[in-house]
């Protein structure tokens, strides 16, 4: 697939990291040569200077063939002027814009035919902002994802010691829990990943994917930690447009408290937000944390433009006895260093954000993907379509599939009914299917599976 990407920043970068290691042809717009030599450095793509809203650059990036027209530059205007050009101009097929506006997000005719011709755009921050809500509602988990419209969730959990099912066989599972059926999809120990079976056991500090309807994952993350008390107490550092979303999307149901150093930002602030508490101050201050209680906070969320910031006041928020921090950290080797230390959950802002993406970029029809474990694995929800004969997964037993090494089917959705995936489980069209992938480079083996043959109608 040809594919233009405009903007190198983090969402790009990341998007073009994702995309080129599966063959496809990728070019890179931005203003900054600097930022277009530092990924030409690193993967295998073509990069050209210039502005992303230009005719005479986006021609000199291959846009007259291309297949899919990302834009995600800091600028909604210069996506949504980019994304017009590409389908009036260019015929691009499929446009994709990063909009952070909520005046034109809120407005179809703004993003339809009759505007910029928008096939999909994605407000990075409410994605984030989605993401972090999760986690509050499940305060033991360190990544909560849903598939098939939220009736299957996906939970990443530190196994802890003592937990029922920590040191005995998977096997002894369904002895716990005899009425819930349910899938361990993977285990991540240290660096390395196990495809987990009965005979496999859970480690104290195992990081396992388990994957069950929405309804019962509460009892299936009983098995491997004790679950902490529902949070009640939230404090927000950072008062910019993630920590405003985030505010609005908990106050209702939480306590929540937003540190702000800008004085007219928290005013703003202040204005926008009704039950939530705003306090003008510095998030790294030990007497104004002190001062606010930190000890007594549940959550403690770092969401300023700062990475160092959201790592030290994440840090003295964990020293002071806030229960659980979680910091948003932009550059990938923070993340990767920090998870799981003091700070409970590293957030890498475009990995979070770009399954979203990810999901009008798959071959094959893929409706949801997300990027688990800092981008090493993904999940993904296949739609299943065609015949025995059209299709390699239709009408087959999971064990008849040839699967990629690394891969497994976690669980079937027929209709309404949630059905986790054994190996005689049948595969039907139209079934969706949710796959756990360990190893991004196995993905392309896995939409292949997926295809229709030509020959079908």
């Amino acid at each position: 697939m040809k594919i233009v990407i405009l903007g190198a920043g983090q969402v790009g970068s990341s998007v073009a990291e994702s995309l080129v290691s599966e063959q496809n042809d990728i070019t890179v717009v931005d203003l900054e040569p600097q930022r277009l030599r530092a990924l030409q450095d690193r993967f295998d793509l073509r990069t050209v200077a210039g502005s992303a809203a230009h005719p005479s650059v986006l021609v000199q990036a291959g846009i007259e063939d291309a297949d899919l027209l990302v834009a995600v530059t800091q600028s909604d205007e210069t996506n949504l002027v980019a994304c017009r050009i590409a389908a009036r101009m260019f015929n691009v097929p499929r446009r994709i814009a990063r909009v952070r506006a909520t005046d034109y997000l809120a407005n179809e005719r703004v993003l339809g035919e009759e505007g910029f011709d928008v096939d999909l755009a994605i407000c990075p921050e409410q994605v984030l902002t989605d993401y972090i809500v999760k986690l509050v509602e499940f305060p033991e988990a360190l990544q909560v994802l849903d598939f098939a419209d939220g009736r299957v969730s996906l939970v990443a959990v530190r196994a802890f010691g003592g937990g029922p099912l920590v040191g005995h066989p998977l096997r002894e599972m369904r002895k716990h829990i005899p009425n819930i059926d349910t899938r361990i999809v993977a285990i991540f120990r240290g660096d390395g990943s196990i495809v987990p079976d009965g005979d496999t056991v859970i480690e104290a500090g195992d990081e396992v994917f388990c994957l069950a309807a929405s309804g019962h994952i509460r009892e299936v993350m009983r098995e491997l930690r004790r679950m902490d008390r529902p949070a009640k107490r939230v404090m927000i550092a950072g008062g910019g447009n993630i920590g405003l979303r985030l505010a609005r999307a908990l106050e209702e149901q939480y306590s929540v408290r937003v540190i702000e150093h800008n004085k007219r930002r928290c005013e703003l602030l202040a204005a926008g937000l009704g039950q939530a508490l705003v306090l003008n101050g510095d998030a790294t201050d030990e007497e104004l944390l002190q001062h606010e209680n930190i000890a007594d906070m549940d959550l403690f969320v770092a969401v300023t433009n700062d990475d160092e910031n959201n790592i030290m006041s994440s840090l003295l928020a964990k020293r002071m006895g806030a229960r659980r921090v979680v910091a948003l950290i932009n550059r990938r080797s923070y993340v990767d260093l920090l998870q799981a230390g003091q700070i409970d959950i590293a957030i890498s802002p475009a990995q979070a954000t770009i399954g979203t993406l990810l999901a009008h970029v798959r071959r094959g029809d893929v409706v949801a993907v997300h990027s688990l474990r800092r981008g090493a694995a993904e999940a993904l929800e296949a739609v299943v379509h065609g015949d025995r004969e059209s299709c390699k997964v239709t009408d087959r037993r999971v064990e008849e599939i040839d699967l990629p090494p690394g891969t497994s089917i976690g669980a079937v959705v027929r209709g309404d009914e949630v059905i986790m995936a054994h190996h005689d489980t049948m595969i039907r069209a139209e079934d969706h299917v949710i796959v756990f992938v360990t190893s991004k480079r196995m993905v392309p083996r896995v939409e292949r599976l997926f295809q229709v043959s030509a020959g079908f109608l």
